[in-house]
């Protein structure tokens, strides 16, 4: 609630460990009743690329948001 409600974009990042998901985004999404704007991506933020992707698709996702 408190990113939605400063209006500060964000992306949320499931993090798993050696491929394994628990849940997967749609069901994360609906549970936190997340529009379809927000992104919601799977990770292992012990993996160096995985940490870089996530903070890309964040970085991304606040630009757009901007523009909008």
């Amino acid at each position: 609630d408190y990113f939605e409600n400063s209006g500060l974009p964000f992306v949320i990042a499931l993090n798993g460990f050696d491929g394994n998901q628990p849940y997967n985004p749609d069901e994360v999404r609906e549970a936190l009743q997340i529009g379809p704007d927000t992104p919601i991506i799977t990770t292992d933020a012990r993996h160096r690329a995985d940490a870089k992707s996530t903070l890309i698709t964040l970085v991304e996702h606040a630009l757009m948001a901007r523009l909008r």
